[in-house]
């Protein structure tokens, strides 16, 4: 099939360039003849004319897409060979191993045909400064473009189809596994489940990513990673990842596919990028409530997003935003009954010393109508109010509300506190009894060990001595944690309060 008038002295003379590219790790790993059949090319080359010592083979982009040349070095190299003359032939098993992108396929043509470069592949030997041989040539890259695009296709329909029954087996977050049958199920290890329990519930209370990131780590709390193989550990608390349960509606119980969306850009170098963007559940391509239980409710997880959205930093004058410092009872909250614009907190006074009586700087709510107010005046304030009078007013006004059943209340208050106490302390049971379990375990696996075998009984025998040390951390922990709490009312108390005798 190869006319060998094509090829003259002068390319002999130059470099010969093999270039073989698999599309990914695995069929590196598994396509192995696919492989073999590339790099055996190198002998076509000799039966051209070319020596042994002078055929160049580039395979560093074994594993990588041939859709764009942006992260193929290999090709990027023998591109520049090319432009610089030193290639004679370049030598690939089909079009398609060389490039699935018509741009990047038709530049290697113009250059190749700019130096007089052969092309050959297994079914021809092309010239790319030929006319015939560049139609065919175009015509193979076309197709080859065209069969990524079919492909990707095919099985992207698949996976909607299986996604749109909720049948798709995706990588579950920690607290979830698969059952025989493939459905979706709690975890069977209790201390996990009680873990992401614990951020749900921390966040209800503290209505913040940030204070239950911080809570999680004043308490010396870790939380479980899933780790590759399915395996559990326990690591400290992170912001992504408490933000990433918090927004995962797979914790309520709602199965959902097509969350974000790949975006091809120009980075600032010209090179395209492509970057993740998410997407608001209206514009998912699949969502299925009731999917597999859950750790909460779709109504406290769409609740939980739109309080984390309003904890986002708002523009200058607008309320809004997670709690910010200052003393301020009504920050953020407070609106001007003229304009309906939301009211600044403005200070005034020196801060008090730690631990002094003197209630330190005085506040001071503020609505700026028009512009930003500053020293030169520009801005007009439309009203502005003290902050301890408006302040006294609402307190007086809340306890007001509240004293026709203020004990009552106070009962129901304290069950609360008492119920969500043992729910805190839930979880530090459970890291004693965890870290107790490894530690036995470190010690059955010493135990099995030869004594003679020394190199490998000092290892364990480290390794029990760290997980005995963590199980006095842990219980030192619940012992504190338990301390810090005060004890529960006694039935005569709760019987002075009007309030039901514990049962």
């Amino acid at each position: 099939m190869a006319d060998l008038t094509k090829i003259n002295p002068d390319h002999r003379r130059r470099l010969a360039y093999l270039y073989v590219r698999q599309s990914s790790v695995t069929q590196v790993r598994v396509n192995t003849e696919s492989l073999e059949r590339q790099y055996e090319l190198t002998r076509r080359a000799v039966e051209l004319g070319w020596d042994p010592a002078r055929v160049v083979v580039v395979d560093e982009d074994l594993g990588r897409s041939g859709a764009e040349s942006t992260a193929r070095e290999g090709f990027k190299a023998l591109v520049a060979a090319v432009g610089l003359g030193q290639v004679g032939l370049v030598l690939g098993i089909e079009v398609s191993r060389l490039a699935r992108n018509n741009a990047d396929w038709y530049g290697l043509l113009d250059l190749c045909s700019m130096t007089d470069t052969l092309i050959a592949d297994a079914d021809g030997l092309y010239h790319p400064g030929d006319y015939n041989d560049r139609l065919v040539l175009g015509l193979k890259g076309t197709m080859s473009e065209a069969e990524l695009h079919l492909l990707r296709g095919r099985l992207l329909a698949g996976v909607r189809h299986k996604a749109a029954k909720g049948e798709l087996r995706v990588a579950l977050p920690v607290g979830y596994d698969y059952d025989p049958d493939d459905r979706v199920v709690l975890c069977a290890d209790e201390a996990v489940r009680e873990a992401v329990a614990t951020v749900f519930r921390r966040f209800e209370e503290l209505g913040s990513a940030r204070q239950v990131l911080l809570s999680l780590r004043q308490d010396g709390l870790d939380l479980p990673r899933r780790r590759p193989r399915a395996r559990i550990e326990w690591a400290p608390a992170t912001v992504g990842f408490v933000h990433g349960m918090l927004t995962n509606p797979c914790y309520a119980g709602a199965f959902a596919f097509g969350r974000s969306r790949a975006v091809r850009l120009l980075g600032p170098d010209g090179a395209p990028t492509r970057r993740t963007r998410s997407l608001p559940p209206e514009e998912w391509s699949v969502l299925i409530a009731d999917h597999h239980p859950g750790y909460i409710s779709w109504e406290t997880f769409q609740a939980n997003c739109a309080r984390m959205r309003a904890n986002c930093a708002v523009p200058r004058g607008e309320g809004g935003g997670a709690v910010r410092e200052g003393s301020a009872l009504l920050q953020g909250i407070l609106r001007c009954g003229r304009c309906g614009r939301m009211m600044r907190v403005g200070y005034s006074g020196a801060k008090a010393p730690a631990g002094s009586a003197s209630p330190g700087q005085s506040s001071r709510y503020e609505c700026i109508a028009a512009g930003p107010f500053d020293a030169s005046g520009s801005g007009r304030v439309c009203q502005s109010v003290g902050g301890r009078q408006i302040e006294r007013a609402v307190v007086a006004e809340v306890f007001a509300a509240l004293e026709p059943a203020a004990l009552a209340a106070t009962v129901k208050a304290l069950a609360e506190a008492e119920s969500a106490r043992s729910e805190h302390l839930r979880l530090f049971e459970a890291a004693v009894e965890r870290t107790r379990y490894e530690a036995e375990r470190a010690r059955r696996q010493f135990d099995a060990c030869e004594p003679e075998n020394r190199l490998v009984a000092r290892t364990l025998e480290a390794a029990w001595e760290q997980r005995l040390a963590a199980v006095g951390e842990a219980e030192a922990a619940l012992v504190g944690e338990r301390a810090r709490h005060p004890g529960s009312l006694t039935v005569e108390e709760l019987g002075w309060l009007g309030g039901p005798a514990p049962t």
